[in-house]
C-alpha cells in the first residue's frame, strides 16, 4: 500500500523532529510561509523533504495555501495545517472546495500568547489591540469551517473548544520525545561536562525556552540571583534562539558570569548530552501548551521544576513527578531549586516517576502511530519495540 501523500503546512516556523517523525509515516510535502531572519525548519531534515516556500507575509501566504491546495488537489490525501491562524483558514476553506480531509495542529494557546505582550511588553513584538481581535476572529471562523482539531494536551483541547467547536479534537502529543535518545547516561555528570567544556564544579540549572512574553525569564533569573546571592555555587545553561536577549536580561540582574548562553543546539545530537550533564531543568513558563523540554528534561532523568500554568500542570506534578511554584513567584521557585538540589533521593524518585510518564504517554513512536490512528493509517505502520525503562 503507497503511503499516504500528506501536506503539512507550515505558518510559523516548526521542529525538525515533527517533519522527520511525518517523513517516516507518510509521502510528505512542505508548504511553508519564509520566516524573515529565521528558518522555516528548525533544523535540516535528515531526508530531504519537497517544500514551498512561500511570502512572508501572511495574506500572501494564505493565498498561496488557497490556490496550492486546489491546484494540487489530486496530489494530497491528508492536509495537517499549523495553527488556526490565516493559513489555517485559508487551507480549512479549500477544503470545502476540494473535499481533501484537513486538520488543524495546535501546539500553543496562541491568543494567550498574544495576551501576554500586553501584560509583558519590552520582550518580542508590541501588543497591538487589533491584532488581538484578528486572532480571536480567526479562532472562532476556523472554529466553525474547520473539520478537525490535533492537539498536544487536555489544555489545548479546552483551548479549541473554547472557540466554539464542535469538531473532533483529537489529542496526541506530537512530536513526543524519542527515548531512545533522551535517556539516563550511565556516564558521570562531571565527565560529560568536562567534554562538553562546561563548568565541572556547583551546579548546573537548564532551561532551553526561546525568549518571549509568554517564558518567564525575569522570574528564572530573579531566583538564580537571590541563590548566588546566599552563597550557592550555581551555573545557568541556556540553549535558544534568543540566548543574545538572555545574556542582557542575566547582565540586568548582575549574574552574567554565571550563565552560558549559546544557540539552540541540535534536538538529537547534542540537546540529550546537555541535559544528562544538568541537576535540574527548569521551566518558567506564563503560558504552555505541553512543554516538550521539561519531558525530554525527565526523560534523561533529570528533576524538573516548572511554572503551574497550561500543560504543564498535566505532566509536572508536584510531588510526583517534578516541583511546581506559582507563575510568577520568585521566592518560591528559589526554595523549590534548594529543595531539589539538596534532596537528593527525593530528586531521583520524582525523576525516574517522570521518565515512566514519557515512557507510557509521550514517548515519539507512539505519538506518531496515535497520528496515523487519528487520520486513518494505523494498518500502515509496523510495531515496534516500546521505550525502556518505564514504570
Amino acid at each position: 500500500m503507497m503511503p499516504l501523500r500528506l501536506c503539512l503546512v507550515v505558518e510559523s516556523g516548526t521542529d525538525v523532529r515533527l517533519v522527520e517523525g511525518l517523513v517516516e509515516s507518510f509521502d510528505l510535502t512542505i508548504l511553508a510561509r519564509k520566516v524573515e531572519g529565521g528558518v522555516e525548519v528548525s533544523h535540516p531534515p535528515a531526508i530531504s523533504v519537497p517544500s514551498v516556500v512561500g511570502s512572508a507575509s501572511r495574506l500572501e501566504f494564505a493565498m498561496l495555501v488557497w490556490r496550492h491546495l486546489r491546484q494540487y488537489r489530486q496530489r494530497i490525501d491528508f492536509v495537517l495545517v499549523q495553527g488556526y491562524g490565516l493559513a489555517a483558514l485559508a487551507a480549512n476553506l479549500a477544503s470545502r472546495f476540494t473535499g481533501t480531509p484537513t486538520a488543524m495542529l495546535v501546539c500553543s494557546p496562541t491568543v494567550a500568547y498574544y495576551r501576554c505582550r500586553k501584560a509583558y511588553p519590552g520582550v518580542g513584538k508590541p501588543f497591538r489591540r487589533r491584532e488581538l481581535w484578528a486572532l480571536h476572529a480567526l479562532a472562532r471562523m476556523n472554529g466553525l469551517i474547520g473539520r478537525q482539531y490535533i492537539v498536544l494536551s487536555q489544555h489545548l483541547a479546552d483551548v479549541v473548544r473554547g472557540h466554539g467547536t464542535r469538531k473532533p479534537v483529537d489529542i496526541v502529543p506530537i512530536y513526543g520525545v524519542d527515548t531512545r535518545v533522551f535517556l539516563p547516561s550511565k556516564i558521570p555528570k562531571g565527565l560529560i561536562r568536562a567534554q562538553l567544556e562546561l563548568p565541572t564544579s556547583g551546579s548546573l540549572i537548564l532551561c532551553s525556552s526561546r525568549v518571549a512574553p509568554e517564558k518567564d525569564t525575569e522570574t528564572l533569573l530573579a531566583a538564580v540571583q537571590r541563590l548566588l546571592d546566599d552563597g550557592r555555587d550555581l551555573w545557568l545553561l541556556h540553549r535558544s534562539g534568543g540566548y543574545r536577549t538572555f545574556l542582557q536580561h542575566a547582565e540586568q540582574f548582575g549574574i552574567a558570569e554565571r550563565v552560558i548562553a549559546t544557540d539552540a543546539v541540535h534536538p538529537h545530537r547534542q540537546l540529550p548530552r546537555d541535559y544528562q550533564a544538568g541537576d535540574l531543568y527548569v521551566q518558567a513558563s506564563r503560558e504552555e501548551g505541553l512543554g516538550f523540554s521539561a519531558l525530554e528534561a525527565l526523560a534523561c532523568g533529570v528533576p524538573v521544576i516548572a511554572a503551574s500554568v497550561g500543560g504543564l500542570k498535566e505532566t509536572i506534578v508536584d510531588g510526583q513527578t517534578g516541583w511546581t511554584y506559582p507563575v510568577g513567584d520568585w521566592r518560591t521557585l528559589a526554595r523549590r531549586i534548594e529543595e531539589a538540589l539538596d534532596e537528593l533521593a527525593e530528586a531521583a524518585r520524582r525523576a525516574a516517576a517522570g521518565r515512566g510518564l514519557v515512557c507510557e504517554k509521550y514517548d515519539s513512536r507512539m505519538a506518531f502511530r496515535q497520528l496515523s490512528k487519528v487520520i486513518g493509517l494505523s494498518q500502515m505502520l509496523e510495531p515496534s519495540r516500546e521505550c525502556v525503562g518505564a514504570s
